[in-house]
C-alpha cells in the first residue's frame, strides 16, 4: 500500500480524535481495508499498527488535533464512517426490531445503559421498532417503584422511542404457548424431587416423568394452575430436549414453575410463572424480533430460545442473536439492590444523588443522552470482556457530553 505509514498514522488520528483521545487499533484496520490492505496482510502489518496507534494515544488531544491537520489528506474521502459496524440479515427498507430487556430492581445505571444504547442505536440506523421489556416474571426482588423509574429513564435515554412492555402483563399469552406446547408433546410436567431429577440427568438419564401421555401431562399442567392442586417445588414444566446433549445444560430445561410469593404488579392473581427461556422465546415470536444483541453469557440461553422456536415451528423467524463481552467497571458498584438499600439507610439522598452511577445522577449533573450514545458505539459489538475504571470512563463520557 502507497504511504502506509502515513495513511495508517492519519487514520489512527482521526480515530483517536473522535473518542477523546483514545484510538482503537480495530478501527484503524477497517479503515485501512478501503486503502488497499489485505485481510491476509493484517498480520504481517499488525505490529506497526498497533505501535503507531499506541504512540498516538500517548499524544495529548489538542496534539493529536494539530498532527492530523497535517496528514488529513491522507484520509480518503470514502472512507468509512465512523461508528456502528454493519448488522447482517438487514432486510432493505424494513427496517429491524430489537429490544432491552431489563428486570425492574431499580432504575438505569451507567451499565445498563453501555448494553441498552447499542441496539437503540441500530434501530436508529437502520429503522423499525425498539422495545423495553420489563421481565418481571420472578415475583421476588422486584421494587415496585421500578416500573415507573425504568419508564422516566427509557424516555430520555432513548429519546421517548421505545415502548414499553411488561412481561406480567402478559400471562395468558405464555399459557397460550404453554398449551401450544403441550399439544406437540415438546413439554412434560415433572415431578420428581429436584435432586433425583439432577442426578439423572447428570448421567444423560431421562426421569420417569417425561414418559408422560399427552393427557397425564395436560392433567399435570392444570393441577399447577389449580389453587387445591400441587405446591410449591411439587412440580415444574420442562421442555423435552435431548437428555444426552452433550451439554448438561440443554437438557430438558426447566420452562415455568409455581411461585406463591405475592407479585407487586399482579398481586395473587397468578400461581405459577413462566422461566425467562419461556417467557423471552413467547415475547420475541410475538413481537417478531428480527435482531438480538446479549451478553455472552447467555449463549445457551440463546441456544435453548432456538430450541423452543423449532418446537414451535418458527425456526424460520429465529432472530440474528449478536453477543457482547462484558464490561466490567472498576471502582464502580452497579447493584441496583445495595444501591437501593442504603438510600433506604440514608447513606445517599435519593437514586440522583451525584455519587451514585445511576442515570437519574448523571442527568442532573447535565450529561446528556448522547454522551451514553457515543460510548455505546464506541465500545461497539465486540465479544471481548473490558476493565474500565471509574476515572476513564468518566474522562471518555466528559469529552463525549462535550461534543
Amino acid at each position: 500500500m502507497k504511504n502506509f505509514s502515513k495513511k495508517t498514522r492519519a487514520y489512527a488520528l482521526k480515530n483517536a480524535i473522535s473518542y477523546g483521545g483514545k484510538g482503537k487499533m480495530g478501527s484503524v484496520i477497517s479503515s485501512l481495508f478501503n486503502e488497499g490492505l489485505k485481510k491476509e496482510d493484517v498480520k504481517k502489518y499488525s505490529k506497526e499498527i498497533n505501535e503507531i496507534v499506541s504512540e498516538i494515544n500517548g499524544l495529548s488531544l489538542e496534539e493529536q488535533k494539530k498532527e492530523f491537520e497535517k496528514l488529513k489528506k491522507f484520509v480518503s474521502e470514502r472512507e468509512t464512517r465512523e461508528g456502528l459496524s454493519e448488522l447482517p440479515n438487514v432486510k432493505s427498507g424494513k427496517g429491524i426490531i430489537m429490544r432491552f430487556a431489563p428486570s425492574p430492581s431499580g432504575p438505569f445505571h451507567v451499565g445498563h445503559a453501555a448494553t441498552a444504547c447499542l441496539s437503540f442505536l441500530y434501530v436508529e440506523k437502520y429503522g423499525g421498532k425498539f422495545y423495553v421489556r420489563i421481565e418481571d416474571t420472578n415475583p421476588e426482588n422486584i421494587d415496585p417503584a421500578a416500573y415507573g423509574l425504568i419508564k422516566k429513564d427509557s424516555d430520555w435515554l432513548f429519546d421517548k422511542k421505545a415502548k414499553i412492555i411488561i412481561q406480567s402483563d402478559r400471562m395468558e399469552i405464555y399459557y397460550k404457548y404453554i398449551k401450544k406446547l403441550l399439544a406437540k408433546n415438546a413439554v412434560y410436567v415433572c415431578t420428581c424431587k429436584a435432586e433425583k431429577f439432577r442426578e439423572l440427568i447428570s448421567k444423560k438419564k431421562a426421569c420417569p416423568c417425561r414418559k408422560n401421555s399427552d393427557k397425564e401431562n395436560k392433567d399435570r399442567w392444570k393441577k399447577m394452575l389449580d389453587r387445591n392442586g400441587y405446591g410449591e417445588g411439587e412440580a415444574v414444566l420442562r421442555f423435552k430436549s435431548n437428555v444426552e446433549d452433550k451439554n448438561p445444560a440443554m437438557r430438558d430445561f426447566p420452562l415455568a414453575r409455581i411461585n406463591l410469593t405475592k407479585h407487586p404488579r399482579q398481586g395473587k392473581k397468578y400461581r405459577v410463572w413462566p422461566l425467562m427461556n419461556l417467557a423471552v422465546s413467547v415475547d420475541d415470536i410475538e413481537m417478531k424480533m428480527t435482531h438480538i444483541i446479549r451478553a455472552k453469557d447467555h449463549r445457551d440461553n440463546a441456544k435453548r430460545q432456538e430450541k423452543i422456536y423449532e418446537a414451535l415451528e418458527k425456526e424460520k423467524s429465529f432472530p440474528w442473536v449478536g453477543f457482547l463481552g462484558r464490561i466490567k467497571f472498576k471502582d464502580l458498584d452497579l447493584s441496583s439492590s445495595k444501591m437501593r438499600e442504603e438510600i433506604e439507610k440514608g447513606k445517599y439522598s435519593g437514586w440522583s444523588d451525584p455519587r451514585l452511577p445511576t442515570l437519574q445522577s448523571l442527568k442532573k449533573q447535565g450529561y446528556k443522552p448522547s454522551a451514553f450514545w457515543k460510548f455505546a458505539e464506541r465500545v461497539g459489538l465486540s465479544e471481548n470482556d473490558k476493565v474500565i475504571d471509574k476515572e476513564e470512563y468518566f474522562k471518555l463520557l466528559d469529552s463525549f457530553n462535550k461534543d
